[in-house]
C-alpha cells in the first residue's frame, strides 16, 4: 500500500506573527512545528505501512524552514518527503491548500491512501481532507480512530458524537485521524544519524502542472478581513467590606444595569 501522509508546518506557541496587509499567518522566518495533530496521522500511515508491507510519503506545504518538519517525519518512519514550496501558495485558504495538496498527490502518485490529521492548531477547520477528496474525486471518512488493513480495503472505526461507526471502504481514500487513535513512536536515532543523507524533493506550483487561479490568495474563496488583539474597556470596580454589604451593593448594581 502506498500511502500520502500530509502535515502542515504551524508557528509554535507565542511565535505567531500576522501580515498586517493580508492578515494571513507569516510562516516564513516564523518558528514552525509540525502539527501536534498530524504526528497521529504519521503514525497511523507508517503503522499500516508495516502492515502492508507498504511505503509512506510525508508531504507539506511550506516556506523552505519547515523542511525540520520532514526531517522530523523521517525520522518516524516516512519513507519519502515532501516539500510544496513556491511563493504564490503564499496566503492559501483550505480550498487553495487542497488544492495543491490534491495536484501533488497526482504528481508524486499513484496513492492508495491519504491521511491527514483530523484539525489543524492555527485553524481548526479539519476542511482541508475532505477538500482533497473532493478534488481527486475520492471518497473520504473523517474522525478515524481504528484501523485496519482488509481485502479490497480499509476497515475503519470513525468517531461520531458519543458514538462509533464501524465502516468498510475501499480504495482510494482520503482520511483524517483523530489524536485517540495511536501513540505516536519517538523518533528513530539510526534514522536520525541518516537525516544528512535526506534528499527532500521540493515542487513548486510548475512542477505540480497547477492551474494559477486557484493558488494562494487570489485563489482563495475566503478571507481574513481583520486581525486584532481583543481590548476590555468595561468599567471595573472592586466591592470591599463586610459580605451582607458587598452582596447589597452587588445586587444594586445588577438591578441598575437590568441584570435582575
Amino acid at each position: 500500500m502506498r500511502i500520502m501522509c500530509c502535515l502542515k508546518p504551524v508557528p509554535k506557541p507565542g511565535t505567531v506573527k500576522v501580515d498586517p496587509e493580508t492578515h494571513t499567518l507569516k510562516r516564513e522566518g516564523s518558528d514552525l512545528e509540525m502539527n501536534p495533530y498530524d504526528r497521529y496521522a504519521l503514525e497511523a500511515a507508517v503503522t499500516l505501512a508495516e502492515e502492508t508491507r507498504g511505503s509512506v510519503v510525508a508531504v507539506s506545504m511550506g516556506p523552505p524552514n519547515a523542511e525540520h518538519i520532514l526531517i522530523e517525519a523521517f525520522s518516524y518512519g516516512a519513507d519519502e518527503v515532501v516539500l510544496l514550496s513556491d511563493r504564490v501558495f503564499a496566503g492559501a485558504d483550505t480550498l487553495a491548500t487542497s488544492y495543491v495538496l490534491a495536484k501533488a498527490a497526482e504528481t508524486l502518485g499513484p496513492f492508495d491512501l491519504i491521511v491527514c490529521g483530523k484539525v489543524s492548531v492555527d485553524g481548526e477547520t479539519a476542511q482541508v481532507g475532505p477538500e482533497v477528496a473532493a478534488w481527486l474525486g475520492w471518497p473520504s471518512v473523517i474522525w478515524v480512530k481504528k484501523i485496519r488493513p482488509a481485502e479490497d480495503g480499509l476497515e475503519l472505526v470513525r468517531v461520531i458524537d458519543d458514538s462509533q461507526e464501524k465502516l468498510k471502504v475501499a480504495l482510494p481514500l482520503v482520511i483524517t485521524i483523530e489524536n485517540e487513535a495511536n501513540d505516536p513512536r519517538p523518533p528513530s536515532i539510526k534514522r536520525l544519524l541518516k537525516a544528512d543523507e535526506l534528499e527532500i524533493k521540493v515542487l513548486g506550483a510548475e512542477d505540480l502542472s497547477a492551474e494559477a487561479k486557484y493558488l494562494g490568495l487570489e485563489g482563495s474563496p475566503t478571507r481574513v478581513l481583520d486581525v486584532y488583539t481583543p481590548e476590555y474597556k468595561g468599567e471595573r470596580r472592586v466591592l470591599s467590606g463586610p459580605v451582607d454589604q458587598v452582596v447589597d451593593s452587588l445586587v444594586s448594581i445588577l438591578k441598575e444595569r437590568g441584570l435582575v
